[in-house]
């Protein structure tokens, strides 16, 4: 059997996460239109902060939920040096219990592709929809599935510098699985400093991928009402070449 929660490799570095991704923002302008000040709201697989520490400097009574431990302790550390007072909460996103109704939750970073099989997914919107009050919302976004990508073998090299100033070749390989729609992406990643090789690491993850009119049922069949759906975080219109597809959807009653 499958387990999402053994599915976390790609997070091993909490610091060099922060340091890849921290800077992104583009999903912050959309929540925030949606979000309510003095109603609280939560945010799912939240990782080390990046969207729940800005909302809480702008006022917003928000709760950060991640099932890992390492992520957390860096949000938390980069609230104390902050000077803010923010509940984060380790908890599976299928199985919450934190003692709050929410007017929005939301989750981005396509983490709603870490939700592998079908009972993941009815368990993580039956989860949220009990942690919502009556028509509060629920913001998530995930991966478009475009068929003439994931119908080949991807193999491609990516370069950077990282945190500490070396320099880092990937080599990745993504290969899906049109049974159980699932991408199975293995990276092994090579750090160079001044020319030599100092540290060699593998690590995968496995993505679901999920169709528009099987996400239309499935939201309607948890108790969810669809209310937006854009293409990508600028709120473009979805057509088959959108890189997302990003959902605001209501509790129905």
């Amino acid at each position: 059997m499958i387990n999402q929660n053994e599915n976390l490799e790609k997070y091993a570095d909490p610091e060099m996460y922060d340091y890849l991704y921290e800077g992104y923002q583009k999903d912050l302008h959309t929540i925030l239109k949606w979000a309510k000040q003095d109603e609280p709201i939560v945010e799912l697989a939240c990782g080390t902060g990046r969207l729940t520490i800005p909302m809480a400097q702008k006022g917003f009574r928000i709760i950060g939920v991640d099932l890992h431990e390492g992520m957390l302790k860096r949000a938390r550390q980069k609230a104390e040096e902050l000077d803010l007072s923010i509940e984060f909460v380790q908890q599976d996103c299928t199985q919450l219990d934190i003692p709050v109704k929410a007017s929005l939750a939301f989750m981005t970073g396509n983490s709603f592709q870490h939700f592998l099989t079908n009972e993941a997914q009815n368990a993580l919107l039956q989860s949220v929809r009990k942690h919502l009050i009556e028509d509060g919302f629920f913001i998530f976004d995930t991966r478009n599935p475009i068929l003439q990508e994931l119908s080949v073998v991807d193999e491609y090299e990516e370069k950077f510098v990282d945190k500490d100033g070396n320099q880092v070749i990937e080599s990745s390989r993504d290969k899906y699985d049109h049974l159980t729609q699932i991408l199975d992406c293995q990276t092994n990643r090579k750090v160079y400093r001044d020319g030599t090789l100092i540290a060699e690491s593998q690590d995968g993850i496995l993505l679901r991928y999920s169709y528009p009119q099987e996400m239309n049922r499935l939201l309607q069949e948890n108790g969810f009402e669809i209310v937006q759906v854009y293409g990508d975080w600028d709120e473009n219109a979805l057509h088959a070449r959108s890189v997302s597809m990003v959902y605001v959807v209501k509790r129905q009653m």
